[in-house]
């Protein structure tokens, strides 16, 4: 009898305690949203990437192609030196920016707002490209000093092989010239036994594809050695010792696929190399979109936080391929990433006043800056936004997946979160960064599910955390 009464009184208490809870948030003056105002179309996300993405970029774009970029682009550092930044962080800022945007700039005209919107920025690269190497220029880019060229020319070869038609093929010759000239100057230096070797392999590989002088063995080491260097699961060491960072990210699996590509009409790679890249880059990305939570937050960790979305590269490439694994869909990368992007850059605590991208991992926080990282270094960002390069199809799709924003499994609905602070652990430093004032929702969190069998099948080690 007295377990009777217990159920009873249980059951009851289950049935009153969400009336309970709503008078609750009722007296607090909470209101239930409603999902109308949160339900939103892949064409009007679309609308947000490009507004963002340009938010970022087009400073850097506009001033190069002005010739102002060394006049007005400033330089942060975190121990706020700038010796010897100012020969670098210039050509970081272009070629991170390029990698980012190339793919949407390769998107045909037309006349939407968009369209307009991609032409004109394409105009101006261009017209930047050819202040970026020319000696008159005030905005002559640095690639014959220190190793950091190294790295940050690779990008703008990365941004040549993503959009070959809209920023390679209209250079004049004399600008190719000087390009193909800049990459051949970088074989004076080295750089660290790690990440670096594929941007000597990635450079290597443009030049071997333009049919001009390239170095044989700068191929051969960047191939065989982070071929080596993968431990298993989607995962690669940054050279012999592995680092959990978010390198395989920022570098990794996009410019060893990049390479393989550029290498395999060459027949310096085969399509078993190629396939066994890329079905890693597909295994990587499914991790970057379970790191997405619910409201488009996700982990700072690692060396390098202030790349910010630049951590979601493997997904975006892979969404821009359309290669996403069959219980990844595009609309759940599109809700997720779009969550990012607009806690990240909806509001301005990520920018200064004149609009150019400031140190730290989402507010001003030049502290958790690593001492290679200066203002250029960040645009990486934009390394987040590669899907744009899909066209929009129409249909409320934006190129980037139907669907509302919906957990992958579609059952339960995100809302908009109240504002709150976040703490974040950066190199042993706590930091707190603050969502914009109107929190967002999205897709992601750990909507990934499963494994897919078929895909760890063509992944040696796979399933080894």
């Amino acid at each position: 009898m007295k377990r009777k009464n217990y159920l009873i009184c249980l059951l009851t208490a289950i049935i009153l305690l969400p009336i309970g809870v709503q008078a609750k948030d009722k007296k607090k003056g909470k209101k239930n949203i409603p999902m109308t105002e949160i339900q939103t179309t892949g064409t009007q996300d679309r609308a947000i990437w490009v507004k963002l993405l340009w938010k970022i970029s087009y400073p850097v774009i506009h001033n190069l192609a002005e010739g102002t970029l060394h006049q007005n682009m400033p330089i942060e550092t975190r121990s706020g030196e700038t010796a010897g930044y100012k020969d670098m962080t210039h050509l970081e800022a272009v070629g991170r920016t390029l990698a980012g945007v190339a793919p949407w700039l390769a998107l045909p005209d037309d006349d939407t707002e968009e369209g307009k919107l991609r032409k004109q920025m394409r105009e101006e690269v261009l017209k930047g490209l050819k202040n970026a190497v020319d000696p008159a220029s005030p905005d002559l880019l640095n690639f014959t000093k220190h190793a950091q060229p190294i790295v940050d020319a690779a990008y703008l070869v990365h941004a040549f092989l993503r959009a070959p038609k809209a920023l390679w093929e209209p250079l004049d010759e004399v600008t190719k010239e000087r390009y193909i000239k800049s990459f051949q100057s970088l074989r004076d230096r080295t750089g660290a036994y790690n990440n670096w070797l594929l941007f000597t392999g990635l450079t290597e590989s443009f030049l071997l594809g333009k049919g001009v002088q390239y170095d044989q063995f700068r191929i051969r080491v960047s191939k065989n050695k982070v071929k080596e260097w993968y431990v298993g699961d989607g995962w690669y060491s940054d050279g012999p010792s592995f680092s959990m960072d978010n390198y395989n990210a920022y570098v990794m699996h996009s410019m060893m696929v990049a390479m393989l590509e550029n290498l395999l009409p060459k027949r310096w790679a085969s399509q078993k190399e190629l396939n066994e890249a890329m079905n890693r880059m597909i295994r990587h990305s499914e991790f970057c979109e379970r790191m997405i939570a619910p409201d488009g937050t996700y982990p700072a960790f690692g060396r390098s936080v202030t790349y910010r979305t630049a951590a979601f590269q493997s997904l975006a490439d892979v969404a821009l391929r359309k290669k996403l694994p069959s219980h990844v869909s595009p609309a759940q990368v599109r809700c997720a990433l779009t969550a990012v992007h607009r806690n990240m850059y909806e509001g301005n605590q990520n920018f200064d006043k004149d609009g150019w991208l400031v140190l730290g991992f989402n507010g001003h926080q030049p502290e958790c800056a690593d001492g290679y990282t200066s203002t250029g270094s960040l645009y990486m960002a934009t390394l987040s936004f590669l899907p744009l390069g899909l066209p929009d199809g129409g249909q409320g799709r934006g190129g980037l997946g139907a669907g509302l924003l919906l957990r992958a499994d579609r059952r339960r609905p995100h809302r908009r979160l109240p504002p709150r602070r976040q703490q974040r652990v950066c190199r042993g430093l706590r930091l707190h960064h603050h969502l914009h004032p109107k929190g967002r929702a999205g897709g992601g969190g750990d909507g990934a599910g499963r494994a897919d069998p078929e895909l760890n099948r063509n992944i040696p080690g796979a399933g080894r955390l």
